[in-house]
C-alpha cells in the first residue's frame, strides 16, 4: 500500500468514527426517549437500568471522541511528515 492509499484508508477511517459517533449519539437520545416514557409507567426495572445503560454508551462515545481525535492528529502527522501535499498535486 502506497502513501496515498494510506491517506485514503485514514480518511476513510476518519469519516467510520464520525458516524459511530453519530450512531453513538443517537443510541443515548433513543435511552432518554424511554426515560422520558418510562415517567408515565413508572416501571422499576427501566428506571434502574436505563441510567447504567446511558452512562455505559456515554463513556463509549467519549472513548471514541477520544480516539477519532488522536487519530486525526496521525494523520495530519503522516500527511507532513510524508509532504503528501505534493503527491496529491502530482496525481490530479
Amino acid at each position: 500500500m502506497d502513501k496515498l492509499e494510506k491517506l485514503d484508508m485514514m480518511d476513510k477511517i476518519l469519516r467510520e468514527f464520525e458516524d459511530l459517533k453519530n450512531s453513538q449519539t443517537s443510541v443515548l437520545k433513543k435511552i432518554s426517549k424511554i426515560e422520558a416514557d418510562n415517567i408515565n409507567l413508572g416501571v422499576g426495572l427501566l428506571e434502574k437500568k436505563l441510567p447504567d445503560m446511558w452512562q455505559n454508551v456515554n463513556n463509549n462515545l467519549t472513548l471514541v471522541t477520544e480516539l477519532e481525535e488522536e487519530f486525526q492528529e496521525f494523520r495530519e502527522q503522516f500527511y507532513s511528515k510524508n509532504n503528501l501535499k505534493a503527491l496529491q498535486e502530482e496525481r490530479s
